[in-house]
């Protein structure tokens, strides 16, 4: 017998997000995009800091939000994480004017890790020993292509 999903059981570990958590983490997400590419922060640690904004994780509860950014340019992360941290009351203004939720969440700025894991996983792919089976794929690998 298959459970509908609002069934009242408490899986929500297993599963993943709503759609509507998802659907208003893009809408925050963009938003702040918006916001911090305009420049109406006057914190010294943003002052021409671009920032990109990777994803907005919301709270099931909507009370808090996860911002997940990376500085571009080189820009040290901390300060920058510092000034978002001391302009998001500020924030969470100027984007309320973007977004309608009846509770507006808590901004919680966080540096986004898949631009360090990508880094990553680009140097193992440069390595020559990855390039050398990357270019002379197994034995195995081709029989399995030619039965398709």
């Amino acid at each position: 017998m298959i459970k509908s999903s609002r069934s009242g059981s408490k899986s929500g570990a297993t599963a993943g997000p709503s759609m509507r958590l998802l659907r208003v983490g893009e809408m925050l997400r963009h938003a702040l995009s918006e916001v911090l590419a305009r420049g109406e922060l006057r914190d010294p640690a943003l002052l021409g800091v671009s920032i990109t904004v990777s994803e907005v994780r919301p709270s099931p509860d909507l009370r808090q939000a996860t911002v997940f950014i990376m500085p571009l340019g080189g820009a040290d992360v901390t300060p920058v994480l510092e000034g978002l941290a001391r302009s998001a009351g500020h924030l969470a203004h100027l984007v309320s004017d973007k977004v309608t939720l009846r509770y507006f969440p808590r901004f919680i700025f966080r540096l986004d890790p898949s631009f360090e894991t990508a880094g990553k996983i680009e140097s193992l792919l440069r390595d020559p020993r990855v390039a050398q089976d990357l270019d002379h794929p197994a034995e195995d690998d081709q029989d399995t292509d030619e039965g398709l």
